[in-house]
Formats: C-alpha cells, structure tokens, sequence
C-alpha cells in the first residue's frame, strides 16, 4: 500500500502565530521614528504646559535618536529667539546610574529662556509639575570640548556658584524611559545660579541644606555628584564635543544633583545654603 505523502502546506499552530504577532508588533516598535515629529510634540507639551504620553509607549528609541530629537526640540526655541547658555548634566550618582541600567551620564542643552532670576517670583503656570535639586555651577573663561583631564577642565573655569534647577518632565507622571529622558531634553526646564566665586579652594564636599519656606527638605553634599562635581565638567566637555557643539566662553554647566530632587508647589521659598559659598533663592508664584 502506498504512504501518502505530507502535503506541502501545513497549517500555522496557535502558538506559532501568536510568535508571528509578537515578532510583527517588535518589527514595529523598532520602526525609524519620526524625529521631527516628536521634537515638535515635546516642544508644544512644554510651551502649553501640558504633559504628553511617553513616546516610549509607541515607538522605542536608540540613544543617538533621542539626542537627536532633543537637538530639533531645542532648535525650535532658538527659533523662537531664545540663544544657548550652556548644558547640564544628569543621572550623575552612581545609585541613578545603575538604576537607570546605563554606563555613563547624560546631559541636556540650557536656553536663556530657562533662567530665572536669584530671589526673584518663578511663574508656577509655566510648568507641568516642577521639581528642584540643588546643584553647583560652572562659568567658562574659555571654550572647551573634547576629552580633557580635570585640570584642564579647571582652568576653563571662570568661577562656580550655588544652583538649583528646575526640573520639569513633559511627560504623564513623571515617568519615562531612558530616551524619553534624553528625547526631552534631560527634563530641564529652568535653572537659578547664586554668588558666583573663584574656585580656588577645594569643592569636592561642600555640605550644602535645601530648605522650603525655612525648613530643611534635603540635606547632602556636593561629593554626590560623581565623587567631585569637576568629573562632571570633564564629562560635558566630551559629550559637547561628540555631538560637535563645544563649550563657549561664558556657558554655564549645571553639574547635576547633589540630591533627590523635590516637588514644588506654589506661593513656596526655596533656599539652598551651601558650605563657603553661600545662598540661592527663589519663590514660586501661584
């Protein structure tokens, strides 16, 4: 008797197609993204102070994408008017670093629309949901880029002063994954610096206190930014340089948080004191 011999066309298991799907809906989450898009949903969330989904929750983004998309997002305010101060730092603890499942720090671009004045009323309406951390800043005596040692880093420098920055997600929740971070620009938002003074005596570990309305909300130390905040502006100096926009002459580096960052709310004092260098302030307006 005859053996019939196996069709050719064989039907799909259930479990096979479900395979299928899965590797259908991956294809499309690695899809090219639409960077210029994006940039302008970014840009809108933040100047119509309305939060935005992830953009993780559509589509995925590679690292360079991201910067990529926060360099088009930028460029729509300088557009608008608005010129380049200077770049800060973040994720720059080594807990947030290994949190975040990365090996290096990143950085965001800071406009002049991002300053707010020291001891002066911050217009609560033009956030999301802001948040501070108090930082130290750098001024720059000269341009620098590329990969420098801490002591040319150094002498760039013009002089240093207590910060705070502002920080404002433009997304739900204030959740994001690491390129909706980056995509948006590092989450910065604002940035306030105080008495500017010469580095000439050691800052690896000012003691510093943020206080709200007199009472002490965070208490740390300047030692929590990388160890030293000068391996901070040693890092801002190679990321300015790969993405081909050195450090100019009179930019300020925000060296990222010393601490957690802490909500805010309006008609709030907010004072940072740190270890010889003195105050800086600001309050929030309803």
């Amino acid at each position: 008797m005859a053996t019939k011999k196996p069709s050719k066309k064989s039907v799909a298991k259930p479990a096979e197609r479900k395979s299928d799907k899965k590797k259908a809906a991956s294809a499309s989450r690695r899809a090219k993204p639409n960077i210029s898009m994006i940039a302008r949903t970014l840009d809108d969330a933040a100047r119509n102070v309305q939060a935005t989904t992830q953009i993780s929750d559509s589509v995925e983004l590679t690292l360079a994408e991201a910067y990529e998309v926060q360099r088009q997002a930028i460029a729509l305010r300088v557009r608008r008017g608005e010129r380049r101060v200077g770049i800060k730092m973040g994720f720059t603890s080594r807990a947030k670093i290994v949190q975040m499942g990365i090996s290096d720090m990143i950085w965001g671009r800071l406009t002049s629309g991002m300053i707010v004045e020291e001891g002066a009323p911050m217009d609560f309406s033009r956030f999301i949901h802001p948040r501070v951390e108090p930082e130290i800043a750098f001024l720059l005596k000269r341009p620098l880029f590329g990969l420098v040692t801490p002591m040319q880093a150094m002498d760039a420098v013009e002089a240093i002063a207590p910060a705070l920055e502002i920080i404002d997600s433009r997304y739900d929740n204030f959740k994001f994954s690491l390129g909706d971070v980056v995509a948006d620009n590092a989450s910065s938002s604002g940035f306030v610096t105080g008495p500017w003074v010469k580095p000439d005596f050691d800052f690896s570990n000012l003691g510093l206190v943020l206080n709200f309305d007199g009472k002490p909300v965070q208490i740390g130390s300047t030692a929590a930014i990388m160890g030293h905040p000068l391996r901070s502006l040693v890092a801002a100096a190679r990321f300015a340089a790969e993405a081909g926009e050195p450090l100019q002459t009179g930019w300020i580096v925000m060296a990222g948080g010393a601490t957690a960052a802490e909500g805010l709310s309006p008609n709030q004092h907010v004072e940072m004191e740190m270890e010889k260098m003195g105050r800086v302030s600001f309050t929030t307006r309803a």
